[in-house]
Order: C-alpha cells, then structure tokens, then sequence
C-alpha cells in the first residue's frame, strides 16, 4: 500500500487516540482544581472517579458509606456536587468517561442538567458512562439492584440517549475488572460479548428503538477492556474481539454498514500486575501494555488511560498521574507510530494466535447462551465460580515461581528506591476531615435546597414520581431527571429504587471453586493443613473457624475470595459473606459462628476507620481472643497504627504467598488462644 506523503515529503500521521488519567477524590471543589490542570497539561478527554458512597448509592451520612467518602473517587451527592465538579469546564468541548454503573443514570442525569446550565444543546454532549452492571455482580462489586431491575436501567439508558444524546456511548461493556478477577483472555472475550448480547437483546426487545434505528444503538456500544504485561496475546486479544462483534453484529442483530459494526474501545492498563515490591518496575509494565493497545493501527485503542507506577501503594499524586500521561504524548507525538499501516497486517503468527482465541471464545459465548445467557449465567454463579477458578490457578502459577514476576518472585535483590525514601509523601493521602466536610454539606443542601439561589421544587414529588414508573414499564429516564432538577440526593434516588427493586447479593464463587494448589505430602499447603489439624485437637473443636470479612463499600473481592478458598483447601470452616458489611454485623457473624480469627480486606483506604472499629467491637463482646487480621493496600504508616491498635497482622499486595498467608494466621490463633508456637512437620 502507497504511504500518503504530503508535499512536504513527510508521512501524514493519524490523529492520536483520547488521552485521559482516572482522576477525583476528597471533593468536587478538589477534583474540578485537577481537572483543570491535567487539561491544562494536554489531556484531550476527562475520566471521572467517584467514590464509593456515589457508586452504590448511599448518601456521604450513611452508615456504610464511613471511611469510604472521597477516598478513591469524588463524592457526588446532588446537582451542586454536579455543577462543582465542572465549574469552567466547557462540557459542549469536552469528552466525558464517567466510571458509574448502578448509578449510571443518575451521574448521566446530574450531568445532563449540568450542561443545561451551561446552556449546552444536549444533542452536542459527547462522552461515555461505563454503566455495565455485570461485571460488577463478578468482580467489583458496586452492583445495587437485582440483575431484572438493572438491565432494566441500561436499556432504559441506551434508549433515551440514542433518541436525545446522539453522541453520547451510554454503555461501556467492562472486560476490564474481568481480567482483574482472574479472567483469561477467552472469558475475557466470552463474558464481555454475552453481556454485549444481553444488552442488546433487552434494548431490542423494549420496542423503545424502531427497528430501522437499531444500527444506532449497536454504533454507540463501546467497550473498556483490560490490557495485560503479555502484550502480543494481549494484541491479539483486541483482533480477536473486533472480529467476534463484527459477526456478532452483522449475524445476530442484522447491521449492514460496517461503521456502526466497528469496534469501538477505550482501555486501562492492567493494574492488578503492578507490584508494591520494586514499583518503579511498573513503569515499563505500564509502557508494554500501552503498546499492546496501541502498535495495531487495526485493532488501536480510541481512548487510553494509564495508571500510575505507585497505584500498589496508595492513591497517585497529580506528579505520577502526569508520568503516565507523558507516557502516551512521547509514543504518539515523538515516535512514527501514527504515521504506519497495520504493522502486524500478514503476520502468520498474529493470525494464528487471533484464530486461536475466535474459535475457543465463541465456543464459550455458546456455552454461556445454552445456560439463557450472560444474566442467568451470573444468577447460578457459574460466571463468578469460573473467575475465581482461574484467579486461584494464576495465584498458584505464580506462588509456583511458575509464572514470573520481576521484583515479586524472581530478581528480588534490590538497592535502596529514591521513589519511595519518604513512603509517606509518595502518595495522595485524603485528609480524614474531608468526609466530616462532605456530610456538613450535604446537610446543609438538604435543609437549603428549596431556598434562593437553588429555588428547587420539593423533591419528594419528584422521588413519588420515581417510584411509580419503577412499579411500571415507562422509561426512567425522564423521572430521574425531575429528581436531579429537584435537588434529589443520590442516596434518596437509590433508595426509592431499592423501596421498589429491593437490593441483591451476588454469588461469591467460593464453595463451588475447585482446589488450585496441590497438597501432596511435603508442599507448603500439605504442612498448613497440619498445623490447621494440630491446632484445632488442642482447642478441642472440630474444626477451625476462620471469617472473611469485608467492611464497608469497597467490592474488590479477588484477594478475600482468594484468601477464603485457601483457608478452606487448608482445613478451615471458612465464613465468607460477601461484601458490603458494617463493622457490627461482621462481628455479630464473629459471634454467631464461634470463629477462631478475623480476617479483615479492604483496598479502599477505610482500614484507618473501620478496622479499629471491629476490634473495639470484639473487645466489648468479650471475644479478645479472637485476632484481626488486616489486609489490602495498607501503607506501612498506618500498618504499623493498626498493629498498636491490636492487629495480630497486615498482609498488603507484596505479600503474595497465600499459602503462608493461612500458616500466619494458625500461628496468630494459637498465640492469642495461649498455645506454644508450633513448628512443621509435627
């Protein structure tokens, strides 16, 4: 093929991809600063963090929501929070990715009457809401509503923008957090597509969208996909899955013009491979994956985000966020990469690998459909039991040393790290005070609401009106912008929907998960199971009793499942709830189960809070012999604090031994029930 040379003489290059950082914490006020100056630096598109109360629907004062208000994203409670949040930001000039899914139709609807404000055509508003609610029932867990009500929010979503938001991509299908639970790139592919294949049925079958419409619908999917350190697979990961939505779309939902068939895909690079041991080893973890998305000009990325090197250990700064951002401006702008065809285009390797993941993807997509499809498939648990399956596996590959990890596993001999000489000042830290801030505010809104300069309507019409087209089948849309207009909360919207759709708790995959470690005579497993049966005849009880717990909003799941199966494969009777618990109930499971340890996982930053907070309850219950363990993304300062507090001990990413893990906590068992320490074999 002839290169399009200009007079010049110099090769055109194509336009660079969407560059944006996931940005927003401890308020709006704070998040609208950073903003402003990561466009400042040459960000071309905005992507929004909101913190968990916002994700699953609580208001800043709720009791679930403590030691979760601003920590890793923005709080945003109402309207106010909305216009705050874009103050002097030109929504019409601007693109928008919102991470929200439960939430998602409230976030778009604050942001519509935003831009309202503005005095912005909404037709011109582009942007995306990730609004894919599957994959929060499998690995992150911000789902609210029970899976029938909630596809019933997305179709209702897509409707109303395909009709009235023409630019805007209402759904972003998120193989992303898939990946980071465990997902091989087949079920990567396989469960994206099915839920791809839910969505559009259900927007097909709604009869909101005429059929001659429905290309539309289909040209404003877009997908968030996950892109790993194997970046060649990784490459072919991205061709398998345009070529899998190109059959799919023209097969299944009859779209001829292969624009609106086109698949259209932003990324963030993997962030569950970034290490807290040797992190400045992640930045070119980071600048490999990167690649992935981006050699192929056929299978290129429309929009990238980068995290940062120091995401293993805390919150980034706007310093290490402009690090990864630089990432992307020196391959687009100093490198010839733009100027190219598909260098990868006859490659007889690529082709068979891109074949490879087709046929082994469709085959599972087909399974998945003999099952009812995508949302069957998470209600029996077969989806969540198979994720936490191959996380075990890829966490036994690399205890093995049979997977490597630079820094982890091998080449962990290391000199002293500039980076991280003061750990204290090498991440964000939100200031405790804010959340005291955040819930003042919104106080105050609630009691001003319907005063100048606001002059809202009263919002409990607008809530009744809610609850009504819930009860039946209008569109939701057009009630839910009455409840943002009318100054609603995001914990009252939320909670009128839970008064109609109640709440659910999704399978946790970890009784049906199989055992992933072999414990033959002599393997670390085979010595723990000991030490487990040891322990357990001294106590003069059956078996050891061992709760998984998890406080607070934060629903990443993989290291507590993980944990859970383990302890299980180690001889223990593990208690394992799932997430979204408070203090108090885990501790009132702690009593109810006669358990024998706590083991407490949280990666949002609230163990400063509600870890303390467990252990005062267990103190006043009368269970001190029962030890706390803590793990997550624990910075050591606050480690240490936990331990003067009464933490028997804290695991934190670098610890990647699960097996030792479940040795530890027997060894914290028998110290605080008073036995001697216990050397294996016994």
């Amino acid at each position: 093929m002839t290169e399009r040379q200009p007079a010049t003489g110099k090769r055109e290059k194509d336009r660079p991809w969407l560059m944006r950082t996931y940005a927003g914490h401890s308020t709006a006020e704070a998040s609208n600063e950073l903003y402003r100056r990561n466009l400042a630096k040459g960000q071309t598109g905005l992507s929004v963090a909101f913190d968990l109360p916002t994700q699953t629907g609580y208001d800043p004062d709720h009791i679930l929501a403590r030691g979760e208000v601003g920590r890793v994203g923005v709080p945003v409670s109402h309207v106010g929070d909305m216009r705050r949040l874009f103050q002097d930001i030109p929504l019409d000039r601007m693109n928008t990715s919102m991470t929200i899914n439960a939430t998602a139709m409230w976030l778009l609807a604050l942001y519509q009457v935003v831009a309202e404000e503005q005095g912005v055509d909404i037709t011109t508003l582009q942007g995306t809401t990730q609004n894919d609610i599957v994959k929060e029932y499998l690995s992150r867990g911000t789902h609210v509503f029970p899976p029938g009500p909630s596809l019933r929010l997305t179709t209702d979503m897509i409707c109303y923008t395909v009709n009235h938001i023409p630019k805007w991509n209402p759904i972003n299908i998120c193989s992303y957090h898939l990946q980071e639970a465990g997902a091989t790139p087949v079920q990567e592919i396989a469960y994206a597509m099915s839920t791809a294949i839910a969505v559009l049925d259900a927007v097909r079958d709604s009869g909101q969208v005429p059929a001659e419409k429905f290309g539309d619908v289909v040209a404003r999917i877009s997908f968030f996909v996950n892109a790993g350190v194997r970046f060649v697979e990784e490459m072919c990961k991205l061709r398998a899955f345009g070529r899998i939505w190109d059959q799919v779309t023209r097969e299944r939902y009859g779209i001829e013009n292969p624009k609106q068939r086109r698949f259209r895909y932003g990324v963030q690079v993997n962030s569950l491979g970034l290490t807290e041991a040797q992190p400045e080893n992640n930045v070119q973890r980071i600048v490999l994956e990167m690649l992935a998305v981006t050699l192929s000009k056929d299978a290129r990325a429309r929009a990238v985000q980068l995290p940062a090197w120091n995401e293993a250990l805390g919150l980034p700064r706007p310093w290490d966020q402009q690090w990864s951002l630089r990432m992307q401006q020196v391959l687009a702008y100093e490198s010839d990469l733009l100027e190219y065809e598909d260098i990868f285009a006859g490659s007889h390797v690529v082709e068979a690998k891109v074949a490879e993941l087709v046929e082994e993807s469709l085959a599972e997509i087909g399974r998945i459909e003999e099952m009812g499809g995508a949302m069957a498939a998470v209600e029996s648990g077969y989806l969540k039991s198979q994720l936490v399956a191959s996380h075990a596996e890829r966490r036994a590959r690399i205890e093995s040393g049979q997977e490597k990890i630079v820094g982890v596993n091998i080449f962990e001999s290391t000199e002293p790290n500039p980076l991280t000489a003061d750990l204290d000042a090498a991440i964000q830290t939100v200031d405790p005070a804010v959340e005291a801030q955040v819930t003042s505010a919104l106080g105050g809104w609630r009691d001003t609401r319907y005063q100048p300069p606001f002059n809202h309507p009263r919002p409990c019409k607008a809530l009744e009106r809610l609850k009504e087209a819930a009860k039946g089948t209008d569109n939701l849309m057009e009630a839910t912008l009455e409840c943002a207009r009318a100054g609603v909360t995001t914990g009252e919207w939320a909670g009128a929907l839970r008064e109609v759709f109640g709440e659910f708790r999704a399978p946790t995959g970890v009784s049906s998960a199989p055992v992933a470690v072999a414990a033959s005579e002599g393997t670390g497993l085979a010595l723990v199971r000991r030490k487990v049966e040891i322990t357990a005849r001294e106590m003069g009880v059956g078996k050891l009793r061992f709760l998984v717990g998890k406080p607070g909003l934060d629903g990443h799941s993989n290291g507590a499942e993980q944990i859970a199966v383990r302890a299980r494969d180690a001889g223990f009777e593990v208690v394992y709830q799932g997430i979204r618990l408070t203090p108090e109930q885990i501790v009132d499971a702690a009593i109810a189960e006669d358990v024998h340890g706590v083991g407490l996982s949280i990666l949002s930053g609230s163990h400063a809070q509600l870890v303390p907070d467990v252990l005062e309850r267990l103190r006043v219950a009368g269970a001190t012999d029962v030890p706390v363990i803590a793990g997550g993304i624990i910075p050591q300062g606050d480690a240490e604090k936990l331990r003067a507090a009464g933490v028997a001990a804290v695991f934190t990413p670098k610890d990647f031994d699960i097996t030792g893990i479940i040795g530890r906590i027997v060894d914290e068992i028998r110290k605080a029930n008073k036995l001697d320490p216990l050397e294996v074999p016994a």
